[in-house]
């Protein structure tokens, strides 16, 4: 899906890259192997007839492969696109009567109301998912307006931000992941919440992301504490001739496979 891009394009070929890099991982992620479990890739979401707008139609589609999956007892791998996805995904897991909280790795916020004179925007996408009734924690935001701003403060009990200044002066807390918050969760997370020096393949790099193994331990915590039921990865738009973000969005998604088979042990 690509309807809403503001900035730098290329987001429809990021699932396709992601695949295709796919092909050149190593089944062991240092701990086990989680495609042990089985991976099953769905054939690529295209939008349908019927709604009125093509967001709409792309959301339809999106939530139908989500559900589909979900009816299989699977977990959810979607794979972007832009970020407004999520939506869609949120959408079938409220369809399927689950209470879930969204862990949100992200530069932006993602909470105005419309942006380019669109509610479907990317931008928009966690206000969405936040008024569909589930919680949020926000990781890694370090660019957002004050719309925002004001939206988080008017609903401390759902929604919860540890902007990137904080956590790199080491003033995350331990247990960040609050004590109210459901214990079936789904990871949506945005690829420029990385570093643009790991990841400059995405339409709205920001400086001062997380590296990569800040990432991974951000991972590793929730699986410790909380249990994965789905998870995206969005906003890939692959560069030509330049192979190692692909690579590396492959092997996030593998990793947040990796949760998504752990128990939790806290």
């Amino acid at each position: 899906m690509e309807t809403t891009v503001s900035y730098g394009a290329g987001t429809a070929q990021g699932p396709r890259a992601i695949l295709e890099a796919s092909d050149q991982l190593e089944n062991f992620d240092g701990r086990g192997c989680p495609g042990d479990r089985g991976i099953h890739t769905q054939p690529m979401v295209m939008p349908g007839a019927g709604a009125a707008t093509i967001e709409e139609r792309w959301l339809d589609a999106i939530e139908a492969a989500v559900a589909k999956a979900l009816g299989c007892g699977a977990v959810p791998a979607v794979l972007g696109g832009e970020h407004t996805v999520t939506q869609a995904a949120a959408r079938a897991y409220r369809a399927a009567g689950q209470t879930i909280g969204f862990i949100h790795i992200d530069a932006h916020a993602d909470l105005r109301d419309t942006y380019d004179g669109s509610r479907y925007s990317h931008a928009c996408v966690m206000r969405r998912v936040h008024e569909l009734g589930f919680p949020i924690v926000q990781l890694g935001t370090r660019a957002y307006c004050l719309e925002e701003r004001d939206y988080r403060a008017a609903n401390p009990e759902t929604i919860w931000a540890y902007d990137a200044d904080t956590m790199a002066a080491g003033k995350l807390p331990l247990d960040w992941i609050p004590k109210s918050f459901p214990q079936d969760v789904f990871i949506t997370f945005d690829l420029d919440g990385l570093d643009p020096s790991i990841m400059p393949a995405t339409g709205t790099p920001v400086p001062g992301g997380l590296g990569w193994y800040d990432a991974l331990n951000l991972i590793e915590t929730v699986a410790a504490r909380k249990t994965v039921v789905g998870f995206d990865v969005v906003e890939l738009a692959p560069l030509s001739g330049m192979a190692y973000p692909d690579f590396t969005a492959a092997r996030l998604v593998y990793a947040l496979m990796g949760a998504a088979a752990q128990k939790p042990r806290l």
